[in-house]
């Protein structure tokens, strides 16, 4: 059977752990694993990314145009 490549932004993904600059999640299907890195000054905590949240990525091109 062929596997259908899918885009990131199609994918659920689990957050595995978070620092205070980045957020490491694993894909629910593909079992990839991304890291998101957050710009200095902004501080991420367990409290908003509990370990084992399902959460989904939005793309960034697909919103209305300024």
């Amino acid at each position: 059977m062929k596997k259908i490549e899918t885009s990131i932004f199609e994918e659920r993904y689990r957050v595995v752990t978070v620092e205070s600059d980045r957020l490491l999640i694993r894909g629910i299907v593909s079992g990839k694993v991304l890291t998101i890195v957050h710009p200095p000054g902004t501080c991420l905590t367990g409290l908003e990314y509990p370990r084992g949240t399902l959460i989904v990525l939005s793309d960034p091109t697909a919103g209305p145009l300024n």
